[in-house]
């Protein structure tokens, strides 16, 4: 019988938290094992095309091996990333840290929240995480940069209402330190990149959150995770966890099976999969909010002494995705399409804050929330082009029509560019259309469990967070209305649902077991040795977008572990 091979640490998932600690790890000379379900994407791997996008999502059982993984559950969708670099392969590289004043404390009187850290604790951990990951801000103040729509729409939205507007950091390069920022420049690193590729700055595409084909973007296997196996991390991509439980003599035994390209396209049960068996001193699940928490409810029964608050405190971290349609601009007596254009730019570039009843100047009863300028790459730009389809119909048959005229009369003119173009028209539809994002602090009272088939289930209702929902859509109205367009929800809201992609919760911080499921060094309570450092350990919304806070708070945990 074959010895399981042994780590030090075993890291199951690549994401904000997953990353930071191997590469802590790593750099301390501990031997580490990260295990990702999924797999490498080097910059032009991403597909573009209709039938590759169709394969780009996560579900083995049906041969798909992609990127996009898509929750459906009561109340809420919920969209997650497989691959190396977990959520940061599709997030739209917003680096904000958590309001100061949103570190609320309100159990004690019927609340939802307990934050046992503060944000004085967190900053120096914000300041390293902020440094890795290469956050620069959107250079607005020079060209081509300065053209950008949308940017200046919300910063011209923002003026006219009095909000609170800013360029947030972001991970993304622009330009190499010390340069003027420019598109499709050579960038520089400090640590070669462990796909070997090269990498050119922000071609302004909008492709984000669809993958970076040009590796502008500062994903995790760019930064941390290349340090890491630069520090001697193995890294394993293709293995699922399927299972834990602690040793005898300490320790952990992990098995996770391994998922073959190879059959890609092929419907396979798992059961059928090659299975590995590794033992660590430590076991960290950073596999993201509804990874780990859905390991730990599956293997709950190797942990008896874990705490019943596991399945608790989850909330989609505010998030609302809605519209402004049509946009127009009056300039004296004209009025005509507003240029917004969603396409140019990162897919976010700024956002306004909303005031919290923690806040100074907050009113009771109100929770904070931002509320950021969305875009899309431009092959999307022509789909809801499309969508204006009674209008190009008419200009298509006048075009014709146009052409018949023509050859009956013989007033016949041989260059028809401009009456090509027009066939396309002002496309206001397109360029004057953007979606917005909302997120902030919705109420954490959702609950997660696992049904007997082990299929992971969330009730959590939208109808506990309407007061929230209310605003959040009122101050978007607001801003559709300066620019003079129609606001629109998207489908799904119809039906009493949204759709997250920051779930967070499932296992809380707390300050022991009857308030969380982990300490805020994401050590599990009452089992030495295992953490969880994701967006499950949330106690409630972080607010802004999370993807900086999770990392922080892995920095901060990996001074500890050792």
């Amino acid at each position: 019988m074959s010895v399981a091979e042994h780590f030090d640490a075993v890291i199951v998932g690549s994401g904000f938290g997953g990353s930071v600690m191997a590469y802590r790890l790593a750099e301390q000379g501990k031997r580490v094992c990260v295990l990702e379900r999924g797999k490498p994407y080097p910059p032009g791997s991403y597909p573009r095309t209709p039938e590759g996008i169709s394969k780009n999502f996560w579900d083995p059982s049906e041969g798909k091996y992609g990127m996009f993984n898509l929750w459906s559950f009561r109340g809420l969708e919920a969209l997650v990333s497989s691959g190396l670099g977990g959520g940061s392969l599709i997030y739209a590289n917003v680096l904000l840290r958590k309001d100061e004043e949103w570190f609320v404390n309100d159990l004690d009187n019927g609340g939802y929240e307990r934050w046992p850290i503060s944000r004085k604790e967190l900053d120096p951990y914000y300041d390293t995480a902020e440094a890795i990951l290469g956050a620069q801000r959107y250079p607005f103040e020079h060209k081509p940069y300065s053209d950008t729509s949308k940017t200046r729409a919300m910063r011209d939205a923002s003026s006219k209402l009095g909000l609170d507007w800013q360029l947030p950091p972001l991970a993304v390069t622009f330009g190499n330190k010390g340069e003027v920022p420019a598109p499709g420049v050579l960038i520089h690193e400090d640590v070669p990149n462990l796909h070997g590729r090269a990498r050119v700055t922000c071609q302004l595409c909008g492709e984000c959150d669809v993958g970076c084909n040009y590796g502008s973007k500062n994903t995790l296997d760019f930064n941390y995770l290349s340090k890491a196996r630069h520090a001697g991390a193995d890294i394993r991509t293709l293995c699922e966890v399927h299972s834990f439980s602690q040793r005898p003599e300490g320790g952990f035994s992990i098995t996770y099976y391994v998922h073959d390209l190879d059959r890609e396209g092929n419907k396979i049960n798992r059961s059928e999969l090659p299975c590995i068996s590794v033992t660590a001193d430590k076991l960290i699940l950073a596999a993201g909010t509804l990874g780990s928490t859905y390991l730990l409810l599956k293997n709950r029964a190797a942990f008896p002494s874990i705490s019943n608050k596991l399945g608790t405190r989850f909330c989609g971290n505010g998030d609302l995705l809605t519209f402004a349609v049509n946009c127009k601009e009056t300039n004296g007596t004209e009025r005509k399409p507003r240029k917004l254009n969603p396409n140019i730019g990162p897919v976010i570039t700024s956002a306004i804050r909303y005031p919290d009843a923690q806040d100074e100047n907050g009113k009771a009863g109100e929770r904070g929330f931002y509320i950021q300028d969305a875009g899309y790459p431009a092959f999307m730009s022509w789909l809801v082009q499309m969508s204006d389809s009674p209008g190009m119909v008419h200009r298509t048959a006048r075009f014709i029509w146009d052409r018949i005229t023509a050859k009956i009369t013989g007033n016949h003119d041989s260059d028809l560019s401009a009456e090509v173009s027009s066939i396309i028209g002002d496309c206001a539809v397109s360029s004057g259309s953007l979606p917005l994002l909302g997120m902030g602090r919705d109420i954490p009272n959702g609950n997660m469990t696992i049904s007997n088939n082990d299929w992971l289930n969330i009730d959590w209702k939208i109808k506990d967070s309407h007061n929230y929902f209310k605003r959040v859509r009122g101050e978007m109205k607001r801003l559709t209305q300066t620019w003079e367009g129609k606001f629109a929800d998207n489908l799904i809201w119809y039906l009493k649902r949204v759709i997250t992609v920051h779930p967070l919760g499932g296992a809380p911080m707390g300050l022991n077991p009857g308030e969380g499921v982990v300490d805020s060094y994401g050590a599990v309570f009452g089992v030495p040795g295992l953490y969880v450092v994701d967006g499950a350990i949330m106690p409630g919304p972080v607010g802004p977008n999370p993807s900086l806070t999770i990392a922080a708070l892995a920095e901060r945990a990996a001074e500890r572990i050792y």
